[in-house]
Order: C-alpha cells, then sequence, then structure tokens
C-alpha cells in the first residue's frame, strides 16, 4: 500500500499574481514549463491566498487555518510550534517530509513537521520586523521602499538569483536521491523560490525575453490619493509612494523586470520537473504550483502586496495527476487553507484513516474529480501589518467580494460585471441583503476589537524581546556552513538587497517631499 500511494511535489513561487501568467490569460509573460504543466491540469480560475503578506499567508497554507485565528499578523509573528501543519499530518501517514527553500518561519520553531530541511531562509527568523501600529501608517518596520520600482533592471547578480540557485540545487539533488535511495515511501517534497518578489531586478538572459515595447500597462491606472480607500491611503505612506514619483520609464522597467523573474522560475520549474521525469518519479507524483500571494505592479498605481485587490490576492493554483485527475479548469473559488485537508486526504490510505483535522479550509478533492456538488463558494482573507494599522478582513462569495476596513468605510464589488473593483457598491440599497449576509460570515468567530486588541499587545511584547535581545538574531536555520552571515539577516530588507546587487547600481533620489500631492 505504501508503494501505491502517490509522492507530492509542492512548488511556490513568492509574489506571482494569478493575472500574470498567461495559463490565466496574459499575453506578456512567457512561461512555457508552467504552460505544460497546466495543460496535464486541473487549474483553479479564483484560487486566494489568506493573507496578502509572505508570513502570514505561508503560516496559513501551512496549518489550513485563517491567520487571525491563530496569531498570524505580519512578518515577525511568531508561528506557534503547537499548531499541526501539512508536514505535521503527512509525516503522520508516513511520508518523508523535506523542505527545500524559503518559508518565513518566524521563533524557535525551525521545522514545524518537516524530516528534512535543505536551506536556510532568505529572510530573518526573528522578531525584526514588527509593525507599530501605534506609531501609524509611516512607520516602516522591513525598510520596503518604492526603490525596487525606480530601480528596477537586468543585473550579472541579485540576492534572488543566489538563493533560487541554491535552492533549484538542493532540490535537484533530492530528487536524484529519492529516486536512487530504494525507499518505498512515498516523500512530500516543498520547493520554495524566493522569485519574482521585489525587487525586479533580472538575469541579463529573462530581460532579453521581452522587448520594452511588449511589456503591458496596468488595467487600472493610477487613482488619485483622495479617491483611495482607507486601506489603500495607508498603503500609499507605508510602501513610501509618497516620497517618489513613478514615471513611464519606472513603471515599464519594473514590469520588464517581473516578467523576466517569472521566466527564471518557469525555467526552474522545467528544470526539476524534467529530473521528476527522468528518474522515473513523475508518473505517481502529485504537482502542486502555487504562489504565496500576488502583486499589484503598478495596479491602481500600488506595487508589492498588503491589500485585497486581485492582483494582490489571486493566485496561481494547478494539481497535476493525469493519472487520477482529468484536466479541467474550475471555476469556484478556492484558497490556500484548502491545501492541508486536500493533501491530507490524497496521502490517506482510506477515509477516516487520520486524526480529525482542525481547518478552515476544506478538501480540493471532490473539484479535483469534477464534483462540484457541495463546495462552499466562499474565500475569506485577513491583513494585520503595515498600512491601515486596524484589523482587515475580506470575503469573497460567489460573485461579489468585500473589503472590511476596522472602523472605515467598507468596500463591495460585484466581480463579475467589475472584475477591476471599481465601483463601491457598499451602500447601494438594493445590495443591503447582500452586504448584511457577507459582513455575518465574515464576522463569524472574528471580532474585529478583539482582533485589534491581540495585535496591538503582541506588537508591544514582540518590542519589549527584540530590545532586550539588542538586536541579535535569533532562531535563523543554518543548514550549511556560513548560512547564518547569508540573505537578509536582521536588517532592513531594501537595503540589504541593494548592496547584493551587481552590478551596483546608484540610489535614486527621493523627488518627493512626503506628501500625497
Amino acid at each position: 500500500m505504501l508503494k501505491d500511494r502517490p509522492n507530492i511535489l509542492f512548488l511556490m513561487a513568492d509574489q506571482i499574481a494569478a493575472p500574470a501568467l498567461a495559463l490565466n490569460g496574459n499575453k506578456v509573460c512567457k512561461t512555457p514549463h508552467i504552460d505544460a504543466l497546466a495543460e496535464t491540469s486541473v487549474v483553479f480560475e479564483k484560487a486566494y491566498c489568506n493573507s496578502p503578506l509572505c508570513a502570514p499567508t505561508r503560516f496559513s497554507l501551512m496549518t489550513g487555518r485563517l491567520p487571525a485565528a491563530i496569531d498570524a499578523f505580519d512578518n515577525a509573528s511568531e508561528f506557534h510550534a503547537e499548531l499541526p501543519t501539512i508536514a505535521h499530518h503527512l509525516a503522520a501517514l508516513d511520508y518523508r517530509t523535506i523542505l527545500c527553500g524559503k518559508m518565513h518561519f518566524i521563533g524557535p520553531d525551525q521545522l514545524h513537521g518537516f524530516d528534512e530541511r535543505l536551506t536556510t531562509d532568505v529572510y530573518p527568523a526573528s522578531f525584526c520586523w514588527i509593525p507599530n501600529w501605534e506609531a501609524g501608517p509611516t512607520f516602516i518596520s522591513s525598510g520596503v521602499t518604492l526603490r525596487s520600482v525606480v530601480e528596477a533592471g537586468p543585473c550579472i547578480r541579485s540576492m534572488q538569483m543566489d538563493y533560487d540557485d541554491e535552492v533549484e540545487y538542493y532540490a535537484l539533488r533530492k530528487v536524484y536521491d529519492l529516486a536512487r535511495d530504494g525507499n518505498d515511501r512515498p516523500f512530500f517534497l516543498t520547493v520554495s523560490f524566493t522569485q519574482p518578489h521585489s525587487p525586479y531586478t533580472p538575469g541579463q538572459e529573462f530581460w532579453d525575453l521581452y522587448r520594452p515595447e511588449q511589456i503591458d500597462r496596468p488595467t487600472v491606472p493610477e487613482i488619485p490619493y483622495d479617491d483611495l480607500d482607507a486601506m489603500s491611503q495607508g498603503l500609499f505612506f507605508a510602501h513610501g509612494r509618497n516620497l517618489h514619483t513613478i514615471t513611464d520609464d519606472h513603471l515599464r522597467n519594473a514590469r520588464h523586470g517581473y516578467y523576466g523573474m517569472i521566466s527564471c522560475i518557469d525555467d526552474k520549474i522545467g528544470r526539476i520537473l524534467s529530473a521528476l521525469d527522468d528518474t522515473g518519479l513523475l508518473n505517481n507524483t502529485i504537482v502542486v504550483f502555487t504562489s504565496d500571494h500576488g502583486e499589484m505592479l503598478g495596479e491602481r498605481g500600488m506595487w508589492y502586496k498588503h491589500c485585497f485587490f486581485e492582483w494582490a490576492s489571486r493566485v496561481p493554483l494547478v494539481v497535476s495527476f493525469p493519472n487520477r485527475f482529468q484536466p479541467r479548469r474550475v471555476p469556484q473559488l478556492v484558497s490556500h487553507t484548502d491545501l492541508l485537508p486536500t493533501f491530507v486526504e490524497l496521502a490517506s490510505t482510506e477515509p477516516g484513516s487520520t486524526e480529525p483535522l482542525e481547518t478552515d479550509g476544506q478538501s480540493l478533492v471532490s473539484l479535483l474529480q469534477g464534483d462540484e456538488t457541495f463546495w462552499d463558494n466562499t474565500v475569506i482573507a485577513d491583513y494585520n501589518a503595515i498600512g491601515p494599522c486596524v484589523p482587515c478582513r475580506m470575503i469573497r462569495q460567489g460573485r461579489y467580494k468585500y473589503h472590511y476596513i476596522h472602523g472605515h468605510d467598507p468596500l463591495l464589488f460585484d466581480m463579475e460585471d467589475d472584475p477591476n473593483e471599481l465601483r463601491n457598491l457598499a451602500n447601494e440599497n438594493m445590495l443591503a441583503d447582500v452586504r448584511t449576509s457577507l459582513e455575518t460570515r465574515l464576522c463569524q468567530n472574528y471580532d474585529p476589537d478583539e482582533v485589534d486588541a491581540r495585535v496591538r499587545a503582541s506588537q508591544r511584547r514582540r518590542f519589549f524581546i527584540a530590545k532586550a535581545n539588542k538586536g541579535k538574531a535569533m532562531w535563523d536555520y543554518v543548514a550549511h556552513p556560513g548560512d547564518e552571515a547569508k540573505y537578509v539577516r536582521n536588517a532592513r530588507v531594501d537595503d540589504t538587497k541593494g548592496r547584493n546587487r551587481f552590478p551596483p547600481v546608484e540610489a535614486v533620489a527621493q523627488d518627493r517631499q512626503g506628501t500625497t500631492q
């Protein structure tokens, strides 16, 4: 029986927006290997992350729980060791569990159920990027600025390239080891890259895949500050948009670089899939590809993530196992919390053979098999980090999407009639019942005042601990000698990435005086 159970290869990228990929209709981005994978896959057209931020969305994905339920607030929130993860559940089913690449674990547990971890992480594991809601939107905890946009362009070497080359190397070596070690136990191998996360600096080879005139412009142009919702106004300052003017050249170069970095990851994914095929493992391996969250990429004048608009919150999700699941496209709403129950069901020998799952998700297996009968067509996401400095939550149910911003006016969009989220219907009398229904579901097991209190108390405790530790790096995972000095270690992220870019570029000076004009 063990020999018959499928292996699972879980491929993750960082910050790929679903609309940026050809499999979702993008006409610019070149991803031949992901496209080929999609042809043998069930493609989920409306998959969402459960938080548009790196650490919280990964904690949510790994546990199948919504971020607010597990104190996954920001990029310095501790990932509690008591929370069962996908890796714990599959290890309990006698899978070999292996992590290769980025996972953004914060805290002393740097395995969270994985038997092996093949690389260090690209970001720190300590309390060094804590938001400060008391200071308000102008507080920038991790050094996020628009340097990634105004300095975008090709390079010979970058920190992201260094890291992803390392991830690819150890992933390929592990595939070959798994093929020849004679062990019949199935494996769960997670391979997680850091590109195309900003800054937008691909190698020349991938930059040259695109001509400047091919680069598309945002579907929605920049929206004036006074017309922004409260969440977007907070992010205007948190991202430093009040300090730089974004020119047409900046916009084109940033999108050019982003597409080039996606092509780089596509190239690496192609080599890993080829190794699986060459070794004979692919035939009995479920391949799942997703991204932790999206990237606004200049849509509405916004960059990075941290919001619930489609480019930031909708992610690619494809599941390939043609021996069992017929390739198709699925229009139902799904999210990352659905992955834990899905993986557990796929790995189980028979129904009911596992411990009861504590999860906010639902198994995708029925959708993979083409059964849409009992699907709860709802997704929920949390955001509790830089920018608005209040609890924020999104619910999408059927055609309607509702952005809740605590203490501020909400947003309600009809995603079928208004996919670009431009017409706020929250105050439309004819949709009062819809809004009430969405608010009721959104607030199930969720009290925004209680969440606000928990977030602020957590920030105070972590600031105190960070101060007491006097800036010492804590908990960084060392897979190989020298890892403790590589990548971003207890420092401002943009500054560190800038120093690791070669050839170096001169920092672009701020040309605005911190205003909204």
